[in-house]
């Protein structure tokens, strides 16, 4: 049978460029499906899924849509009603692939349509603005969705816009090919792993540890994007288990510093009744960029990972507004919940001898969990630094008496 292929742009602006794509797909044997997201539409004939209809499935109201001025409004209708669609496709099993093209709107559209949709769906994007500073990381987000930088505009279908939206289809083409293997592990043996620098003896420890159990264990970086990715993939059911080495990004979120993991952090796992080990790698850091630096922040400890990457050690009322956030999370799982505390530092950068180190401080962190978690949840901890090797062993030990 042949791949369904969602082919996503602005008709009215983008026509005959989107019209040599869509042929250029059904010649290498793909079916695609045109959508229009554009706001005023198109009478293009081709298209099989009109602007009006997207704007319906997005709450709106075309007809109000092309007079209007709000032009925020329209692109998030438009948006939404795109990604509805987009899923419904999947659910129905008409959907086997999505390639879209723009500037930096139909990119960003493109783009948030396609984040709706799960891990390992086929996503690519043509775009003309993807060299652009800052819109590359706005339009992948958390999204595996390869971005390909057209170099010219996408504006009259010339043999250099030909050349790339050829080399595109075919690159779609072989991302939906029949040999792909399935990004889901079989059930019980896929655990998720957050990971960081300052941490990565001990992730490794553990993930060769328990691929030699049996399980797959997919790490995820930690800071920033990578666990925002997780939390997304465990609502996704990809996991059947999470060991938590790095949840610093709950800490970032509450003080806006730059590996802000965002406000569902620390919680999904717990929804749908997980297992979960947790621990403490850089929750006791913060990362603020530097051009947001408080005069108070030149003074504290700090550790530097390398000559762009400083972390700064929290303050103790800090230290305790981050437990109880935790705890509050936390309450709220479902599943097994196990909290592992190294007792002699959180990480690397916490090794005895470098000005962060403080375990006696770290123990108010504790104390607040102790204090404000409910009696389900354990708190272990181990009379070692993260990195030490009898850490590793314990937050294995401890991971296979729940997974």
């Amino acid at each position: 049978m042949k791949k369904n292929i969602l082919v996503i742009s602005t008709l009215d602006t983008k026509g005959p460029e989107t019209l040599y794509l869509k042929d250029k797909l059904s010649a290498i044997g793909l079916d695609p499906i045109l959508m229009d997201i554009s706001g005023r539409g198109s009478d293009i004939a081709a298209i099989d899924i009109p602007a009006e209809r997207v704007a319906e499935a997005g709450g709106g109201s075309f007809e109000e849509m092309q007079v209007s001025r709000d032009r925020t409004r329209v692109t998030n209708i438009m948006m939404a009603g795109g990604s509805r669609l987009a899923r419904d496709l999947l659910m129905d099993g008409k959907l086997n692939g999505v390639i879209g093209m723009g500037g930096s709107t139909g990119s960003l559209m493109a783009s948030e349509i396609m984040r709706s949709l799960p891990f390992g769906v086929p996503k690519v994007i043509i775009s003309s603005t993807a060299a652009l500073p800052g819109l590359s990381t706005r339009y992948i987000g958390t999204g595996d969705i390869a971005l390909f930088h057209s170099v010219v505009e996408i504006s009259g279908v010339s043999n250099l816009l030909k050349n790339v939206m050829d080399r595109a289809a075919h690159a779609l083409a072989g991302m939906a090919a029949d040999d792909i293997v399935s990004p889901k592990a079989e059930k019980g043996k896929a655990i998720a792993l957050t990971m960081l620098g300052p941490c990565e003896k001990c992730a490794s420890s553990v993930r060769v540890a328990l691929e030699a159990k049996g399980f797959q264990v997919i790490g995820f970086s930690a800071a920033g994007i990578g666990d925002r990715a997780m939390e997304a993939m465990i609502d996704e059911h990809f996991f059947q288990g999470v060991i938590d080495l790095a949840p610093g990004g709950v800490g970032e979120h509450l003080f806006g510093f730059m590996r802000d993991a965002g406000p569902n952090r620390l919680e999904t796992a717990g929804k749908l009744g997980l297992p979960q080990i947790i621990s403490t790698c850089s929750v006791n850091h913060m990362t603020p960029a530097r051009s947001k630096y408080k005069p108070e922040y030149h003074d504290r400890r700090k550790f530097d990972l390398d000559k762009l990457r400083t972390w700064i050690r929290l303050s103790p009322d800090e230290l305790k507004e981050v437990a109880g956030v935790f705890a509050k999370k936390l309450n709220q799982a479902r599943g097994p919940v196990t909290i592992m505390v190294p007792l002699n530092g959180w990480s690397s950068a916490d090794l005895p001898g470098n000005d962060s180190h403080d375990p006696a401080e770290d123990r108010l962190f504790t104390e607040v969990l102790r204090q404000e978690l409910k009696t389900e949840v354990q708190v272990v901890e181990v009379d070692a630094n993260m990195e030490d090797p009898e850490f590793a062993k314990a937050v294995v030990e401890n991971a296979l008496k729940i997974f």
